[in-house]
């Protein structure tokens, strides 16, 4: 099953969000195998992470949240909200619409 993670960061978590992003990588890196999306939200003008959508593929809404809880940004108290969401599979048109900057 697909689920959509939404999260918010907290305003000014900026320092925060980078002492605890080499931990999140990683987590990624090592959790890839669930992982269908990943990407960092920003402000419209790209300067700034704002928050981040994943798309992972688990088995309930249990494991989702157990996902996101073992997130280092999560759990280092960079997200002010999360909304989890489950996700039915859709289509995938055009991969070259995407932002490669």
């Amino acid at each position: 099953m697909l689920w959509a993670i939404y999260c918010i960061d907290r305003p000014n978590s900026g320092p925060l969000r980078e002492q605890h992003l080499p931990a999140h990588v990683k987590y990624f890196t090592d959790n890839q195998s669930v992982i269908f999306f990943a990407g960092p939200l920003q402000s419209d003008d790209a300067s700034t992470d704002t928050g981040v959508l994943y798309i992972v593929n688990v088995k309930d809404r249990a494991t989702a949240r157990a996902f996101l809880e073992n997130d280092p940004l999560h759990s280092g108290g960079v997200f002010e909200n999360c909304r989890i969401t489950r996700l039915r599979k859709g289509r995938f048109f055009n991969p070259s619409l995407g932002d490669t900057h």
